[in-house]
C-alpha cells in the first residue's frame, strides 16, 4: 500500500482517518477479525451435524494360517484326524475354517433425525457468531483510544517546539543586543555569557522535545499498524476548550445506556451462551434418533487371481436408532447444577461491571473537570509569564533592569509553557478517557 512514492510524500491524517485506518491495518483488530472467521467455521461445523455422514471401508486380509476349528472325530461327517492318547474316545477332528485371502467394501451412511441438544447448539451459534462481532468492535475501541492518545501527545509536543522556536528566537535577538551594547560598554561580558548560556539551554531542550516529537509518530504509527519509516501528517490542529465542552459531557451522562458500552454488552452476550449451555443439559433428557443404511460386497478365495475376477457378493441394511436415556449415576443433574452456576455468577458479573462503569464515568467526569481548571489556571500563568518576560526586557534596554531579571523571567516562562502543555495533554487524554467511559469514543463499524 504504502511504496516508494509515499516515502517521498508524508500521508495527511485527521485524528477521524488514523481512527478509521487503525481500525483497518492494526494487527490486534486483524486478529479479532479472524477469531470471527473462525468463529464462523466453528458454526458451520456444528451444523454439519445434521447433515449426512457418509463412510465407506474396505478391508483386505490375507490369512497366512487359516484357523482350525476342532470337533469331536467324526462329527460333521468328516473323518478323525487325531490318535488321541485316551483311545477312539479322545479322537477328534481338525477343519480349516477360511479361506486364504478375504475382502469386503461397504458405504455407510448415517442421518440425524431428532437431537433437541442440536437445536440449542444452532441457537448458541448464532450467539456465539455475535459474540464474535463484539469481540471485534471492542478491539476497534481499544484501538481508537490508543490513536487518540497517540495523536494528541504528537499535537502537543509540536505545540511545544513552536513555542521553543519563538523563544530561541527571541533570545538570540537579544544575545545579539546585548553583544552590541556589551561592544559599546554600556553592559558587562557576563550578560552576554548568561544569555548564551540561556540560548543553549534552549536549544538543547529543543533537540529533546524533537526527540520526543519522533518518538510520538513511531509511537502513532504503530498504534495505526503503519511501517515505522513510512512518514505521515497530522491535519488536526489543537482546539481551545472551554467549559462548555465539560457542560455537555456531564449532560451526556444522565442519558447514558449501559448498552453503550461494548463491555457489557458483551457480558450480556456472555450471559446468554452460558443459559444456553444450561438448557442444553436438560435437552439429554430427550431421546435421540438417528437412521443408518450400509451397503457393501464381501469375498473370499485361497487362489490370488480368482479373488479379483470371480463374483463378489453383496449386501444391504437399513436401521433406525433410538436412544433413551435413562439413569447416567446423576452426571447430567450436576453438571446442570454447574452450568447453572456459572450463569448466575455471569449475571452478577454484569452488576459488578455497572457498578464498575459508573465508577469510570464519575472519575473521569470529576478529572475532565480538575484538568479543565488546571489548564485554564496554566494558561493564564503562561500569559502572565510572557507578559513579565516583555515587560523586564524593555526595563533591560532602557538601563533601568538587570541581566539576571530577564533570564528568571525567560525561565519562569519556560516553565509555565511546560505546566501549561502538560495540563493540555492532560485534558485531551482525560476526554479519551470519558468519552470511552461514556461508550462514545469510537461508534463506526
Amino acid at each position: 500500500m504504502f511504496g516508494s512514492a509515499m516515502a517521498q510524500t508524508p500521508t495527511a491524517f485527521s485524528l477521524n482517518e488514523a481512527i478509521n485506518f487503525a481500525t483497518q491495518q492494526n494487527i490486534n483488530v486483524k486478529n479479532t477479525h479472524l477469531d470471527a472467521l473462525s468463529a464462523e467455521a466453528r458454526i458451520k461445523e456444528l451444523k454439519g451435524l445434521a447433515l449426512p455422514q457418509v463412510n465407506v471401508n474396505g478391508t483386505v486380509t490375507y490369512n497366512a494360517i487359516i484357523q482350525k476349528f476342532i470337533f469331536p472325530a467324526g462329527g460333521f461327517g468328516a473323518p478323525a484326524d487325531s490318535t488321541g492318547g485316551g483311545g477312539d474316545k479322545d479322537a477328534v477332528t481338525a477343519i480349516p475354517f477360511g479361506v486364504k485371502l478375504q475382502g469386503n467394501v461397504a458405504a455407510t451412511v448415517n442421518q440425524l433425525i431428532f437431537d433437541a441438544s442440536y437445536k440449542i447448539g444452532l441457537k448458541a451459534a448464532a450467539t456465539y457468531r455475535e459474540l464474535a462481532q463484539k469481540n471485534i468492535t471492542a478491539s476497534k475501541i481499544n484501538v481508537a483510544e490508543q490513536v487518540a492518545k497517540a495523536y494528541y501527545g504528537v499535537l502537543v509536543s509540536e505545540e511545544r517546539i513552536k513555542l521553543l522556536d519563538l523563544n530561541i528566537s527571541r533570545v538570540d535577538t537579544l544575545l545579539r543586543e546585548t553583544r552590541s551594547m556589551n561592544g559599546q560598554g554600556f553592559v558587562e561580558k557576563i550578560d552576554v555569557d548568561r544569555l548564551e548560556v540561556q540560548l543553549n539551554n534552549l536549544k538543547t531542550e529543543r533537540q529533546n522535545v524533537k526527540n520526543l516529537v519522533d518518538l510520538s509518530y513511531n509511537l502513532l504509527k504503530f498504534q495505526m499498524g503503519l511501517p515505522i519509516n513510512s512518514p505521515i501528517q497530522l491535519t488536526d490542529k489543537i482546539e481551545s476548550y472551554s467549559q462548555k465542552d465539560l457542560d455537555q459531557a456531564a449532560a451526556s451522562d444522565a442519558a447514558f445506556d449501559y448498552g453503550q458500552r461494548i463491555e457489557f454488552s458483551t457480558l450480556q452476550t456472555q450471559v446468554t451462551l452460558a443459559d444456553l449451555d444450561y438448557q442444553n443439559i436438560g435437552k439429554q433428557y430427550y431421546p435421540r434418533l438417528t437412521a443408518s443404511g450400509t451397503y457393501g460386497h464381501n469375498n473370499g478365495r485361497n487362489n490370488f487371481t480368482d479373488f479379483w475376477t470371480t463374483q463378489w457378493f453383496n449386501s444391504a441394511a437399513i436401521s433406525l436408532n433410538l436412544n433413551i436415556p435413562v439413569f447416567d449415576g446423576f452426571q447430567k443433574k450436576y453438571a446442570a447444577q454447574q452450568r447453572k452456576i456459572t450463569v448466575d455468577k455471569a449475571r452478577q458479573s454484569g452488576e459488578l461491571l455497572k457498578n464498575s462503569i459508573d465508577l469510570q464515568i464519575k472519575q473521569a467526569t470529576v478529572t475532565l473537570s480538575n484538568n479543565l481548571q488546571t489548564l485554564q489556571n496554566q494558561k493564564r500563568n503562561m500569559d502572565l509569564a510572557q507578559e513579565v518576560v516583555r515587560v523586564t526586557r524593555i526595563k533591560y534596554k532602557e538601563g533601568v533592569g538587570s541581566n539576571i531579571e530577564v533570564l528568571n523571567a525567560e525561565t519562569s516562562s519556560r516553565e509555565a509553557q511546560t505546566n501549561y502543555f502538560a495540563a493540555l495533554l492532560d485534558y485531551m487524554i482525560t476526554k479519551v478517557d470519558l468519552d470511552k467511559a461514556l461508550g462514545k469514543l469510537y461508534t463506526g463499524q
